[in-house]
């Protein structure tokens, strides 16, 4: 029989990496939140790579920690190797990556909600939710308790109607054995939330021991070390190696001799898989001409002997697996600890929610993460957080808080789920935004650490540390720009050593940055009066001065997208009424439902004869009011 058993100003389904910063956001913006997850051992789990960041995700990581979020500090905690990617490449798209150790990381996480304020944790499945009258939520668990809550986030990751694949097996189930959330997937379909299915995968976890290191590349970590979190006063160290190994013609002769025990080829699969993260027979078939495919090996923790052989997910049995495994320098004696896998699970169409993330035809009910359709544990934390900070902002009476694609990669990955959905599990990339230049790892915390000391989620501590790194980089901007440079014999010897044009006449150190041969380190011996302040305020100079053109065109670019964003559509317009709209924008316009012309503008579908259809619209609306 069912009972009342407490009520919530915000309750949250899910406890991996969307449902801890939606909790967290929410407890600390004072509302009395729940946590919900089917097993408490699992709060914070990493299911699949023992990593956090990476390209464009180490972007995201830096975005959630400088608005206030956890995963930053979690990883830096936990972190065994640290890598900066892309150095190669311009700055734009240097990310940040820590191989991490997946347990301490778990119990940090787990600690951190335990003994947050405002926030109780749960060991429950959810298995039906109700609107209220009233407008409010009634949550029903397996046990039959009941919780009333103001607002709800669904952050349920794979774990939603989920279910395994490994060749002809196939069971229900979750992620790392755990149970599945069976009974929710038909009470959000009754409540008339679009579901619909996708799928993900897992490489093998294999026992250390049983690998031939002595054939395999090394991959050591970075030094110094980077760290996530502008929090971290210590940054962390490389502790492990990581490893790298090839596939060959054996290992793609096992698993296309195979192949039709594959269940995804086999069609016993429906979900749709990732593009851009397929799994080891996905790439045989789609680049049968690719000579070897680069695996990394990788280690789950200090503590364990299981290694992490990324690159190599997989759901064909378990034998064509131990097969193939073995065809692989170092793995010839492979002994695999967990099987690969492939997991199906039910999700939601992202279209059919704000930029808010709360659903539009559902008032107070949010989703974030891998329900929403996109992949992998920082897109996942960074929606929990703007999901969680929406719904607290709703119980108070606040506005929303949306992040634009001009702000933040954040903002990039909410507006492309929302406004164009996701037709694959969605992976943030850097080539995603087109204001990449702006959107660095590097001056995240520039661009939001004062949103979030807006939001009440930035300390004292934290904000009067910003205040000092922003008043040296200020400085330091200021003397480059007025130190002049002599054409000397020694300035000159320095200038040919560096590969670059000797000075015939004065010139400003800042216009020697410029050049693209030129930096902060060939040029020490000229600047002999530089101030000792920390790397990072060096690194953000030298990126604002030599891409100062580049930067002054993307913000001109941002100025004309917030223009368009400025102009505001109406949510219950009927788009048929608009003369002048072809059908198929009319057709994605009603389905979508726009907040702006900008976001319509983005639109797949919708061409720009049509927003200038929309525009001429707003002007006369507008007009008629006046």
């Amino acid at each position: 029989m069912n009972y009342i058993a407490d009520s919530y100003d915000v309750a949250v389904i899910g406890a991996g990496h969307a449902g801890i910063e939606a909790a967290l956001a929410s407890a600390r913006l004072g509302c009395k939140t729940i946590i919900f997850t089917i097993n408490m051992d699992s709060v914070g789990n990493l299911p699949c790579n023992p990593s956090i960041g990476g390209t464009a995700k180490g972007h995201l990581v830096c975005e959630v920690d400088a608005l206030g979020g956890e995963m930053g500090r979690l990883a830096d905690a936990a972190t065994l190797q640290s890598r900066m990617l892309n150095r190669g490449k311009g700055p734009a798209v240097h990310s940040l990556r820590a191989q991490v150790d997946r347990r301490r990381y778990s119990t940090l996480a787990k600690h951190t909600v335990e003994k947050q304020k405002n926030l109780d944790v749960k060991q429950a499945e959810i298995t039906d939710i109700k609107m209220t009258e009233d407008g409010s939520w009634i949550l029903t668990t397996m046990l039959e308790a009941q919780y009333i809550c103001k607002c709800v986030v669904i952050a349920t990751g794979t774990y939603l109607g989920g279910r395994i694949y490994v060749g002809d097996v196939s069971y229900e189930g979750g992620p790392d054995g755990l149970f599945p959330a069976t009974r929710l997937s038909a009470s959000l379909k009754e409540l008339g939330l679009p579901l619909r299915r996708f799928k993900t995968g897992t490489p093998a976890r294999i026992l250390k021991s049983s690998i031939d290191f002595s054939v395999l590349d090394v991959q050591k970590g970075d030094e110094p070390v980077v760290p996530f979190s502008s929090d971290t006063e210590i940054p962390p160290e490389n502790v492990v190696d990581c490893h790298i190994t090839w596939t060959n013609d054996s290992t793609k002769q096992v698993i296309l001799d195979n192949i039709h025990r594959s269940p995804l080829y086999g069609g016993k699969i429906e979900g749709i898989g990732p593009r851009y993260c397929p799994s080891l027979e996905d790439k045989m078939v789609r680049f049968p001409t690719r000579q070897r495919h680069q695996l990394f090996i990788e280690p789950c923790g200090k503590d364990t002997e299981e290694m992490y052989l990324q690159g190599a997910s997989s759901s064909l049995p378990e034998d064509v697996q131990m097969a193939f495994y073995r065809t692989i320098p170092g793995l010839e004696n492979v002994k695999i600890i967990r099987t690969a896998y492939a997991i199906e699970y039910d999700c939601v169409d992202p279209t059919a929610m704000c930029a808010s993330l709360e659903f539009i035809d559902f008032p107070g009910l949010f989703g974030a993460g891998q329900f929403n359709g996109s992949s992998g544990y920082e897109e996942a934390a960074a929606q929990g957080f703007v999901a969680g900070v929406n719904a607290a902002h709703r119980v108070l009476g606040k506005n929303p808080f949306i992040l634009d694609r001009a702000s933040s990669y954040i903002g990039t990955l909410i507006d492309d789920l929302v406004s164009k959905g996701a037709s694959d599990p969605y992976r943030m990339m850097t080539s995603r935004s087109e204001y990449r230049l702006i959107l660095r790892q590097d001056n995240a915390a520039e661009r939001l650490t004062p949103i979030g000391r807006e939001l009440g989620l930035i300390g004292d501590k934290r904000w009067e540390k910003f205040g000092r790194m922003q008043a040296l980089k200020t400085t330091e901007l200021e003397r480059v720009r007025k130190l002049t440079v002599s054409p000397s014999e020694h300035n000159n010897e320095v200038l040919k050593a560096a590969g670059s044009a000797v000075l015939s006449t004065g010139i400003r150190f800042s216009e020697l940055l410029k050049r693209p041969e030129l930096n902060y380190g060939n040029l020490a011996e000229i600047d002999t009066d530089r101030p000792d302040y920390p790397d990072v305020i060096f690194e953000m100079v030298e990126v604002e001065i030599k891409y100062e053109g580049y930067i002054k065109k993307q913000e001109a670019e941002i100025n004309e997208m917030r223009r368009l964003e400025a102009k505001k559509l109406p949510l219950d317009l009927d788009y048929g009424t608009i003369a002048g709209l072809r059908l198929e924008a009319r057709e994605k316009l009603n389905l979508v439902r726009p907040q702006n012309i900008g976001q319509a503008s983005r639109i797949s579908g919708v061409s720009p004869a049509d927003i200038s259809v929309l525009l001429i619209w707003l002007s006369a609306r507008s007009g008629g009011e006046r």
